[in-house]
Protein backbone atom coordinates (compact mmCIF):
# COMPACT_ATOMS: atom_id res chain seq x y z
CA UNK A 1 0.00 0.00 0.00
CA UNK A 2 1.34 3.56 -0.87
CA UNK A 3 0.17 6.89 0.49
CA UNK A 4 -0.67 9.17 -1.79
CA UNK A 5 -2.12 12.55 0.76
CA UNK A 6 -3.72 15.17 -1.24
CA UNK A 7 -5.99 16.84 0.84
CA UNK A 8 -4.32 19.60 2.77
CA UNK A 9 -3.22 19.04 5.96
CA UNK A 10 -3.30 21.53 8.87
CA UNK A 11 -0.22 22.83 10.01
CA UNK A 12 1.14 21.15 13.19
CA UNK A 13 2.27 23.16 16.09
CA UNK A 14 5.73 22.56 16.77
CA UNK A 15 7.44 23.96 19.97
CA UNK A 16 11.38 24.27 18.72
CA UNK A 17 12.43 25.78 21.31
CA UNK A 18 14.21 22.79 22.65
CA UNK A 19 14.39 21.37 18.92
CA UNK A 20 18.18 19.91 18.40
CA UNK A 21 19.33 21.94 15.15
CA UNK A 22 19.13 19.71 12.05
CA UNK A 23 22.64 18.98 12.00
CA UNK A 24 22.83 17.59 15.19
CA UNK A 25 19.77 15.71 14.40
CA UNK A 26 21.47 14.11 11.23
CA UNK A 27 24.59 12.77 13.26
CA UNK A 28 22.59 11.55 15.87
CA UNK A 29 20.40 9.82 14.15
CA UNK A 30 23.04 8.35 11.36
CA UNK A 31 25.99 7.76 14.04
CA UNK A 32 25.86 3.91 14.12
CA UNK A 33 23.84 3.39 11.03
CA UNK A 34 24.09 -0.25 9.33
CA UNK A 35 23.18 -0.14 6.35
CA UNK A 36 21.43 -2.73 4.50
CA UNK A 37 22.86 -4.43 1.57
CA UNK A 38 20.65 -2.77 -1.22
CA UNK A 39 21.25 1.06 0.21
CA UNK A 40 23.70 3.39 -0.97
CA UNK A 41 27.14 4.61 1.04
CA UNK A 42 27.17 8.23 2.30
CA UNK A 43 28.81 11.03 2.18
CA UNK A 44 28.70 14.06 4.12
CA UNK A 45 26.40 12.45 6.90
CA UNK A 46 23.34 12.33 4.91
CA UNK A 47 23.89 12.22 1.19
CA UNK A 48 23.41 8.92 -0.85
CA UNK A 49 26.20 8.12 -4.06
CA UNK A 50 26.04 5.55 -6.65
CA UNK A 51 29.74 5.45 -7.06
CA UNK A 52 32.98 6.36 -5.89
CA UNK A 53 33.21 8.88 -8.90
CA UNK A 54 30.19 10.63 -7.07
CA UNK A 55 32.06 11.25 -3.64
CA UNK A 56 33.15 15.05 -5.08
CA UNK A 57 31.04 15.53 -8.23
CA UNK A 58 28.25 17.97 -7.80
CA UNK A 59 25.81 16.64 -9.83
CA UNK A 60 23.98 20.02 -10.82
CA UNK A 61 27.10 21.23 -12.43
CA UNK A 62 28.34 18.00 -13.84
CA UNK A 63 25.56 16.65 -15.46
CA UNK A 64 22.63 18.81 -14.74
CA UNK A 65 19.98 17.23 -11.51
CA UNK A 66 17.11 19.59 -12.01
CA UNK A 67 13.38 18.24 -11.52
CA UNK A 68 11.58 19.55 -14.93
CA UNK A 69 9.65 22.01 -14.97
CA UNK A 70 5.84 22.28 -16.40
CA UNK A 71 4.65 24.81 -18.90
CA UNK A 72 2.80 26.63 -16.09
CA UNK A 73 5.85 27.42 -14.55
CA UNK A 74 5.66 24.97 -11.30
CA UNK A 75 7.96 21.94 -10.61
CA UNK A 76 5.65 18.75 -9.89
CA UNK A 77 7.74 16.15 -8.44
CA UNK A 78 5.97 12.92 -8.12
CA UNK A 79 6.40 11.02 -4.62
CA UNK A 80 4.94 8.60 -2.56
CA UNK A 81 5.46 7.73 1.17
CA UNK A 82 5.93 3.98 2.45
CA UNK A 83 3.06 2.27 4.42
CA UNK A 84 4.64 1.85 7.45
CA UNK A 85 4.77 5.44 8.98
CA UNK A 86 2.18 6.53 11.19
CA UNK A 87 -0.87 9.17 11.04
CA UNK A 88 1.15 11.63 12.76
CA UNK A 89 4.62 10.79 11.10
CA UNK A 90 2.83 11.24 7.98
CA UNK A 91 1.44 14.63 9.09
CA UNK A 92 5.03 15.25 9.80
CA UNK A 93 6.25 14.56 6.17
CA UNK A 94 3.16 16.21 4.32
CA UNK A 95 3.94 19.13 6.38
CA UNK A 96 7.56 19.31 5.05
CA UNK A 97 6.51 18.75 1.21
CA UNK A 98 3.77 21.21 1.67
CA UNK A 99 6.09 24.02 3.30
CA UNK A 100 8.00 24.19 -0.16
CA UNK A 101 4.92 25.43 -1.79
CA UNK A 102 4.22 28.27 0.21
CA UNK A 103 7.43 29.45 -0.76
CA UNK A 104 8.17 28.27 -4.31
CA UNK A 105 7.68 26.74 -7.71
CA UNK A 106 7.86 23.62 -6.18
CA UNK A 107 4.63 21.26 -6.01
CA UNK A 108 5.68 17.46 -4.50
CA UNK A 109 2.23 15.83 -5.28
CA UNK A 110 1.50 12.10 -4.69
CA UNK A 111 2.78 9.45 -7.12
CA UNK A 112 0.46 8.70 -9.75
CA UNK A 113 0.43 5.92 -12.43
CA UNK A 114 2.93 6.65 -15.59
CA UNK A 115 4.67 8.54 -13.44
CA UNK A 116 8.77 8.02 -14.60
CA UNK A 117 10.32 9.96 -11.63
CA UNK A 118 9.42 10.30 -8.23
CA UNK A 119 10.36 10.23 -4.51
CA UNK A 120 10.27 7.21 -2.57
CA UNK A 121 9.84 8.45 1.07
CA UNK A 122 10.80 5.47 3.13
CA UNK A 123 11.75 4.32 6.76
CA UNK A 124 15.68 2.97 5.73
CA UNK A 125 19.06 2.71 8.17
CA UNK A 126 19.01 6.57 9.00
CA UNK A 127 18.17 10.22 6.97
CA UNK A 128 19.70 10.60 3.48
CA UNK A 129 19.07 11.54 -0.11
CA UNK A 130 20.68 11.37 -3.18
CA UNK A 131 21.78 14.98 -4.85
CA UNK A 132 19.15 16.33 -7.56
CA UNK A 133 16.86 14.04 -9.58
CA UNK A 134 18.35 10.59 -10.68
CA UNK A 135 15.91 9.19 -12.90
CA UNK A 136 13.49 6.64 -12.43
CA UNK A 137 12.55 6.28 -8.06
CA UNK A 138 15.13 7.54 -5.42
CA UNK A 139 14.77 6.76 -2.20
CA UNK A 140 14.75 9.23 0.68
CA UNK A 141 15.02 7.80 3.51
CA UNK A 142 13.38 9.45 6.97
CA UNK A 143 13.84 6.91 9.71
CA UNK A 144 11.26 6.23 12.24
CA UNK A 145 13.71 6.69 14.68
CA UNK A 146 15.23 9.87 14.61
CA UNK A 147 14.45 11.55 11.06
CA UNK A 148 10.70 12.80 11.37
CA UNK A 149 11.18 16.47 12.33
CA UNK A 150 10.06 19.17 9.79
CA UNK A 151 13.75 20.45 9.36
CA UNK A 152 15.28 17.30 8.62
CA UNK A 153 12.46 16.87 6.41
CA UNK A 154 13.16 19.99 4.95
CA UNK A 155 16.76 19.03 4.77
CA UNK A 156 16.95 15.84 2.77
CA UNK A 157 14.18 17.36 0.33
CA UNK A 158 16.64 20.00 -0.62
CA UNK A 159 19.26 17.53 -0.56
CA UNK A 160 16.70 16.13 -3.73
CA UNK A 161 16.00 19.45 -5.23
CA UNK A 162 19.78 19.48 -5.96
CA UNK A 163 21.55 21.51 -2.75
CA UNK A 164 24.97 20.03 -0.89
CA UNK A 165 25.51 20.83 2.86
CA UNK A 166 26.58 24.88 3.17
CA UNK A 167 30.06 23.87 4.33
CA UNK A 168 31.31 21.87 1.10
CA UNK A 169 30.23 25.32 -0.99
CA UNK A 170 32.67 26.04 -3.55
CA UNK A 171 33.19 29.62 -1.35
CA UNK A 172 33.48 28.15 2.44
CA UNK A 173 36.84 29.00 3.20
CA UNK A 174 36.20 32.70 3.24
CA UNK A 175 33.64 32.24 6.09
CA UNK A 176 34.18 28.89 7.39
CA UNK A 177 38.07 27.77 9.30
CA UNK A 178 38.12 23.94 9.14
CA UNK A 179 40.22 22.31 11.70
CA UNK A 180 40.81 19.47 10.08
CA UNK A 181 42.94 18.17 13.35
CA UNK A 182 39.59 17.03 15.15
CA UNK A 183 37.65 15.59 12.45
CA UNK A 184 37.21 11.26 12.60
CA UNK A 185 40.01 9.59 11.17
CA UNK A 186 38.60 8.83 7.22
CA UNK A 187 35.66 11.66 7.85
CA UNK A 188 37.50 13.99 5.99
CA UNK A 189 36.03 14.02 2.93
CA UNK A 190 33.12 15.33 3.90
CA UNK A 191 34.54 18.99 5.04
CA UNK A 192 35.72 18.73 0.74
CA UNK A 193 34.81 21.73 -1.09
CA UNK A 194 32.08 20.73 -4.25
CA UNK A 195 32.12 23.36 -7.35
CA UNK A 196 28.87 23.79 -6.29
CA UNK A 197 26.26 26.69 -7.73
CA UNK A 198 25.37 28.99 -5.30
CA UNK A 199 23.04 31.31 -7.27
CA UNK A 200 24.30 34.59 -6.21
CA UNK A 201 23.42 34.33 -2.61
CA UNK A 202 25.70 34.70 0.36
CA UNK A 203 27.40 32.15 2.41
CA UNK A 204 24.48 31.45 5.23
CA UNK A 205 25.12 30.43 8.52
CA UNK A 206 21.83 29.78 9.35
CA UNK A 207 21.12 27.56 6.30
CA UNK A 208 18.91 24.00 6.82
CA UNK A 209 22.00 22.82 5.03
CA UNK A 210 24.66 24.38 7.60
CA UNK A 211 25.95 21.22 10.28
CA UNK A 212 27.45 22.39 13.14
CA UNK A 213 30.95 23.47 15.14
CA UNK A 214 31.65 20.22 16.09
CA UNK A 215 29.86 17.93 13.09
CA UNK A 216 32.10 14.86 12.81
CA UNK A 217 34.48 15.75 15.71
CA UNK A 218 36.91 13.29 17.35
CA UNK A 219 37.47 14.95 20.56
CA UNK A 220 34.77 17.33 21.45
CA UNK A 221 36.47 19.82 19.79
CA UNK A 222 35.23 22.24 17.02
CA UNK A 223 35.83 20.63 13.16
CA UNK A 224 34.36 24.10 11.98
CA UNK A 225 34.97 27.69 13.26
CA UNK A 226 33.34 31.12 11.55
CA UNK A 227 35.71 33.43 10.26
CA UNK A 228 36.42 36.24 10.69
CA UNK A 229 34.49 36.25 13.93
CA UNK A 230 34.68 33.14 15.45
CA UNK A 231 31.77 33.60 18.28
CA UNK A 232 29.47 34.12 15.39
CA UNK A 233 26.38 31.16 16.05
CA UNK A 234 25.83 28.45 12.93
CA UNK A 235 24.71 25.39 12.41
CA UNK A 236 21.18 25.98 14.70
CA UNK A 237 18.60 25.98 12.25
CA UNK A 238 15.19 24.19 12.29
CA UNK A 239 14.02 25.10 9.17
CA UNK A 240 14.26 26.40 6.03
CA UNK A 241 16.00 29.82 6.17
CA UNK A 242 15.48 33.02 3.97
CA UNK A 243 18.69 32.36 1.70
CA UNK A 244 17.83 28.72 1.52
CA UNK A 245 14.49 29.55 -0.17
CA UNK A 246 16.26 32.79 -2.13
CA UNK A 247 18.85 30.07 -3.96
CA UNK A 248 15.91 27.08 -4.40
CA UNK A 249 13.95 29.97 -6.62
CA UNK A 250 16.88 30.72 -8.05
CA UNK A 251 18.07 26.98 -9.04
CA UNK A 252 14.31 26.70 -10.71
CA UNK A 253 13.48 30.34 -11.87
CA UNK A 254 10.56 30.69 -10.10
CA UNK A 255 8.93 33.50 -10.35
CA UNK A 256 10.57 36.42 -8.47
CA UNK A 257 7.46 36.95 -5.79
CA UNK A 258 7.69 34.07 -4.21
CA UNK A 259 11.52 35.13 -2.86
CA UNK A 260 12.36 37.03 0.51
CA UNK A 261 8.40 35.35 1.44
Amino acid sequence: MLWGVQEEVPAIKVDTSQELSVGELLERANRDRTPDIDEPRLIGGDIAVKSEADRNADPCTSRGCLWLKNTDGKVYIPYYIANHYSSREIEIIVRGLESFSAVSCIRFRPYQNGDHEWLSIESRNGCYSYVGRQGGGQTVSLSRQGCLYHGTVQHELLHALGFNHEQTRSDRDNHIKVHWNNIIEGMEYNFYKIDTLNQGTPYDYNSVMQYERYAFSKNNLPTMEPIPNSNVSFGQATQMSQNDIARLNRLYKCCKCHEGK
